[in-house]
């Protein structure tokens, strides 16, 4: 989910075409924003997307959690467990018991207009333009509406997800910043290996389109300086960089054991197979950790893990999806990094940039990252690179020849970072051995 579609097919024909969702705020008015270029999901009714039993709760639902139903509904719509608008369940689904989820969020912003009752009522009686927390104990959080935390919390996401598709296996959420997704999709991963449950629904969604989240954002100093009638500002991995912008989306999975779907299969193929996983936590003393360690450690270890779990090395990676959020810093630490894992491997392979078609989706990056992966895996089609014209050193590389295995690094404001390696499913691996045999 992004803003190039609500599904799959969609934001592939978008990124194929080489098309930008970027463009001007039109969510509120706030024309005093440095940044107002974002991307923004098209107009949609989460009702469609929910059995009617669960509508009544459409009314706790903020953004975020509409967006993880939207594309929950897909994923396990595309697994061939439900169609969409119904719970997952009948012939040939995965045992409820069996089934986890893992959700990666962000810290949702409150919608000002439920809040800003309650502000108002706990003013200082000395100074109004002050917040009095006494007069807010008081009586001024009984201002909100009563059922206002439930709509949110972080694992809400995780939590309106599992009950509409009945999910009861291990679930989680992961807080991470944009290492979010990722990790969430790490923990599933785990979770499959140790045998707890047969398939996840994992990976993460975000909306920071709000007047707080954009804010907090621009706190930041990562956000390109734009009224958003240029969407071409937002340049991963080029000399030009200068800042990135703001998305809301995401993406969901369901990451199954190759048993579990080889037996429910019916005929229906696998897009691609997680091989290796690892998280990593760098810092950047010198900064504060408000930006990156300059040469990228815990990219490189985190690369270097996922690769020798997945038993691959940098010579069979095919294409890389860093964070790339066209921040200089942050653009030139995640390189360093690889460079450090990859040696000259980098130089061949491309690196994509999907930030400059969606914007930053903040917790969902990982998620719609790994959906990216195995569209581009299994369409063997590299979509184009938007934007990069003097590349930095180290992302040179545009065109890819075979696609078969891609790396995935997701970097977070605070340090975290994830990397995984993904392979298109085929009758045959890279290394020669058949799928049987594997």
């Amino acid at each position: 989910v992004s803003g190039l579609g609500l599904d799959a097919a969609s934001v592939w024909s978008g990124m194929l075409a080489g098309r930008s969702a970027l463009a001007p705020l039109t969510a509120f008015h706030a024309p005093s924003l440095p940044s107002r270029l974002v991307s923004e999901v098209p107009a949609f009714k989460t009702r469609d997307f929910v059995p009617k039993s669960h509508r009544k709760f459409l009314k706790v639902m903020a953004r975020d959690i509409e967006l993880a139903v939207v594309a929950a509904a897909h994923a396990v719509a595309d697994a061939g467990l439900a169609e969409v608008g119904d719970a997952a369940g009948g012939a040939g689904a995965v045992p409820p018991e069996r089934f986890g989820c893992q959700v990666g969020s962000g810290l949702i912003a409150t919608d000002l207009d439920e809040f800003i009752g309650a502000v108002a009522g706990s003013r200082s009686s000395d100074d109004p333009s002050r917040l009095d927390l006494q007069a807010w104990g008081d009586g001024g959080m009984e201002q909100l509406p009563p059922l206002w935390l439930l709509k949110y919390l972080p694992n809400m996401l995780a939590c309106h997800v599992s009950i509409v598709h009945d999910l009861r296996g291990p679930s989680n959420t992961v807080t991470c910043n944009e290492a979010s997704g990722g990790l969430s999709i790490g923990e599933a991963f785990r979770v499959l290996q140790r045998g707890q449950a047969d398939a996840c629904l994992c990976g993460g969604l975000e909306s920071k389109v709000n007047p707080m989240g954009l804010v907090r954002q621009q706190l930041t100093g990562r956000l390109v300086q734009s009224d958003g009638a240029d969407a071409t500002v937002v340049r991963p991995f080029d000399r030009d960089a200068c800042g990135t912008a703001i998305g809301e989306g995401g993406g969901l999975v369901v990451l199954e054991a190759a048993e579990s779907f080889t037996q429910r299969a019916d005929g229906r193929s696998a897009y691609a197979r997680v091989l290796g996983f690892a998280g990593r936590q760098s810092r950047n003393p010198a900064s504060g950790n408000r930006t990156p360690d300059p040469g990228g450690e815990a990219v490189a270890d985190a690369v270097r893990a996922a690769l020798r779990e997945a038993s691959r090395s940098p010579a069979d990676l095919d294409v890389v999806i860093p964070t790339g959020l066209g921040c200089p810093a942050w653009d030139a630490a995640e390189v360093a990094g690889l460079q450090a894992a990859l040696g000259p491997v980098l130089k061949r392979v491309p690196l994509m940039a999907p930030r400059a078609s969606v914007g930053t989706l903040g917790a969902g990056n990982g998620g719609f990252d790994l959906c990216l992966a195995a569209l581009t895996l299994r369409h063997g089609e590299l979509p184009p690179i938007l934007n990069r014209h003097e590349p930095i050193p180290g992302a040179t590389a545009r065109v890819a020849g075979q696609l078969h295995t891609a790396l995935l690094v997701s970097s977070a404001l605070g340090g975290q970072t994830t990397a995984m390696v993904v392979e298109r499913v085929g009758p045959t691996s890279k290394a020669g051995t058949t799928e049987a045999e594997r």
